[in-house]
């Protein structure tokens, strides 16, 4: 535990750890980051990253999950429920707005939008992988810059 606490590599990996975190994701990875003492570009960087890195795997296999997930128990159909409710309710939005409505569905950095909800909703809408990886992306781009203006202010992008 010393090492990742107390080395720049460990810093870097509970910062990529926590970014891949639903609900925390980018929007508190980037002051963990920072708070652990690394430089605010490294901080977005690797936050970037490890919220990207579930994005893929919502999108293509969550449906199949969510099937399996409905089958196993009346629990688990009821969270699975909670989610698609929780996707649909962005749905018009996106429907309506296509890759900037996604894009704007992340970037906002607010309660329940996001990575996660991006890519759920994507998922939900059968949107295509080609469309809304990049939608996605781009929105957890302009999100860790507002956060960082945000959290840092305009100063600590010069900087770069």
């Amino acid at each position: 535990m010393d090492f990742l606490q107390n080395s720049f590599i460990g810093k870097i990996i509970i910062t990529l750890f926590w970014s891949m975190v639903p609900v925390v994701e980018l929007r508190g990875a980037i002051p963990i980051g920072v708070g652990l003492d690394l430089p605010l570009w490294v901080a977005i960087a690797v936050s970037v990253i490890g919220n990207m890195i579930p994005v893929p795997f919502i999108i293509l296999f969550i449906r199949q999950i969510f099937k399996w997930m409905r089958k196993v128990n009346s629990t688990f159909a009821r969270i699975v429920d909670k989610m698609e409710e929780k996707a649909n309710k962005h749905r018009d939005k996106v429907t309506k707005y296509g890759f900037w409505g996604l894009f704007i569905l992340v970037a906002i950095p607010l309660p329940g939008t996001g990575a996660w909800t991006g890519a759920l909703v994507a998922a939900v809408m059968e949107l295509r992988f080609k469309t809304a990886l990049p939608a996605i992306f781009a929105g957890v781009i302009a999100a860790a810059v507002i956060v960082s203006i945000v959290t840092y202010g305009v100063a600590a992008f010069l900087v770069f």
